[in-house]
């Protein structure tokens, strides 16, 4: 069992940036894989960027060279950078976190990119 909490969402203007967080209660560097995930207003949930046990990083195409998913040395908090936000971003954001003990996810955190 392992629970997640998002921070860092907000309003901000087209070509801003936000740094969510991703924590969680106990080390999970040796999870299968994080991911970020996203639902916008009337969307299904979809894929964003993860991060491997390795290493490996993977994002979807619509945020490649925008966003950038990241961990800390502790293995308890992992990262989204988002630079250059774009109206269309605007979603609630979700983490997700793989490991033998299943598939977990937090609450959320509202981005809201509006000029």
């Amino acid at each position: 069992q392992v629970l997640l909490a998002e921070s860092g969402g907000d309003l901000v203007q087209p070509g801003g940036s936000l740094r969510l967080s991703c924590a969680a209660s106990r080390s999970i560097s040796s999870s299968y894989r994080v991911g970020w995930y996203r639902q916008g207003p009337g969307n299904q949930r979809e894929f964003v960027a993860m991060i491997e046990r390795s290493g490996y990083t993977n994002y979807a195409d619509s945020v490649k060279g925008r966003f950038t998913i990241f961990r800390d040395n502790a293995g308890h908090t992992v990262y989204l950078q988002m630079n250059s936000l774009k109206p269309e971003d605007t979603a609630v954001y979700y983490c997700n976190v793989v490991d033998l003990g299943g598939s977990y996810w937090g609450q959320g955190t509202q981005v809201t990119v509006s000029s």
